[in-house]
Order: C-alpha cells, then sequence, then structure tokens
C-alpha cells in the first residue's frame, strides 16, 4: 500500500480528486450554479463547448497568437541580450525601456495598443511584448556571467569568433536562454489571454471568457477558464520537451 502512494501519478491524482470534492462541497454549500458551478456542470459544459467549430476555432487563433508573440520575443529578445552585451553604451540607453516594459501593468499596454492596433492583433504585441524583457534580461545575464578564464583559454588557443560563441558563450547562456523561454511562454499565455478579454477579438478564448461573464453563462465561465489552464499545461509540456531534445542534441 505504500509503495501505491508512492506512485507519482497516484499521488496526482488523489491529490486532484481531494480538490475535486472539495470544489463539489464547496457548489452544493452555495446551492446556486450561476455563483459556483460543480464540477460535473462545468465538464458538461465544457464537453457541448468542445462540440462546437467556434470553441476549436477560439483556440487555435488563441494558440497562434501567442505562440507568434512568444516566438517573435524570444528572436527580437536574444538579439537585443547579444547587442547590449557588446555595447555597454547600448545597454546604458536601452535599459530604461527594458525596465519600463517589466514595470508597465500588462492592462495599461493592452488599452494603449489598442489605440495603434486592431484586436486581432493585440494579443500577439502584448505577448511579445511580455517575453522580450524576459529573454533579453536572460541572455545578458548568461553572456555576462561567462567564465572570464575560459575566454582567456579560448583566446590563447586561438579560436575564432565562430568557436568562441559555440564552444564558450553558448554553454554559459543556454540555461539562462532555456528558463527565459520557459517561463516567457507562462506570461506569455496569461498576457495573451487577457488581451483577448479586452481588445475582443473576432475569434478567441478571451473573448468568451468576458463573454461567457457578461451574459452570467458561469458554467460556460468555468468551462473556458478550464480550458485555458489544460492548454497552458500542455503548452508547457510540449515547449519543455522540444527545449529538452535541442538541449541533447547539442
Amino acid at each position: 500500500m505504500r509503495r501505491f502512494f508512492r506512485n507519482r501519478i497516484v499521488r496526482k491524482l488523489i491529490i486532484a480528486a481531494v480538490w475535486l470534492v472539495i470544489w463539489q462541497a464547496a457548489a452544493w454549500a452555495v446551492g446556486s450554479k450561476l455563483l459556483l458551478p460543480s464540477p460535473f456542470e462545468t465538464g458538461k459544459a465544457l464537453v457541448l463547448l468542445a462540440g462546437t467549430r467556434v470553441f476549436w476555432k477560439s483556440c487555435l487563433m488563441t494558440l497562434l497568437r501567442v505562440f507568434a508573440g512568444f516566438f517573435l520575443g524570444v528572436i527580437a529578445g536574444a538579439v537585443l541580450g547579444v547587442v547590449t552585451a557588446a555595447s555597454g553604451f547600448l545597454d546604458e540607453f536601452l535599459s530604461p525601456l527594458r525596465s519600463i516594459v517589466k514595470a508597465t501593468p500588462v492592462t495599461s499596454f493592452i488599452i494603449l495598443v489598442l489605440l495603434y492596433l486592431t484586436s486581432s492583433l493585440t494579443p500577439l504585441f502584448i505577448a511579445f511584448l511580455m517575453v522580450l524583457p524576459i529573454v533579453w534580461s536572460n541572455v545578458l545575464s548568461g553572456i555576462k556571467a561567462t567564465d572570464a578564464q575560459l575566454l582567456e583559454m579560448a583566446d590563447a588557443f586561438g579560436y575564432t569568433k565562430g568557436k568562441k560563441l559555440t564552444r564558450v558563450y553558448a554553454p554559459s547562456v543556454l540555461p539562462h536562454f532555456l528558463s527565459a523561454c520557459t517561463t516567457g511562454l507562462g506570461f506569455a499565455w496569461k498576457s495573451g489571454v487577457t488581451a483577448e478579454v479586452i481588445a475582443h477579438p473576432a475569434f478567441g478564448m478571451g473573448r468568451y471568457i468576458y463573454e461567457s461573464k457578461l451574459y452570467l453563462e458561469t458554467p460556460e465561465l468555468f468551462a473556458w477558464t478550464a480550458a485555458v489552464i489544460i492548454l497552458s499545461f500542455a503548452l508547457e509540456k510540449v515547449v519543455l520537451l522540444i527545449l529538452g531534445r535541442a538541449v541533447k542534441w547539442k
């Protein structure tokens, strides 16, 4: 029996079951699905939504916007990290921009961006904006953390710039870069869905979260939220798998 409970999957299933029981008990105590639907009512709403074309199109559009913003943010952040590491002046000149992006609430950015971009492009740009400073800071930190003795050794052995990049800088930067990617994906996903709630694009999970709340369709609101959470976990697993394979390939 002890070995049974030591199994990681079994433990997680038991923990999930306990929380579902707590949720069900809370729903019984409230006694109104308008205020707190039960797990069964939420699951039923999710199954009904999954049978519609709008649900899958909205999930796909949200994924595309977030992934596009994430990908662009990773590329731009990596480039800025390398450039600012190579030039102290540029680092000092651009650091206020990095600090402003980090400090400004995401809702403020969403409202400002809506003045200039369409409702469909706003979530993409917000995801990009949230990922950019994370990757930028981590790549910059990784380059600066490169062992000076290794650089001296590389110079002594006459390493070319390309060889120095792949043999010295890359191993130093890679852990920082991978950490930035996993953290940035979470920020991109949450900020992208939030932007959809406010921007109200034609199709998007955030749009229907807002509409469910607006029309007091609480089971649907919980169902859309559950779908966002499930996709978030799935995305994290996929990205970790891809990054893990990239590291092994290296």
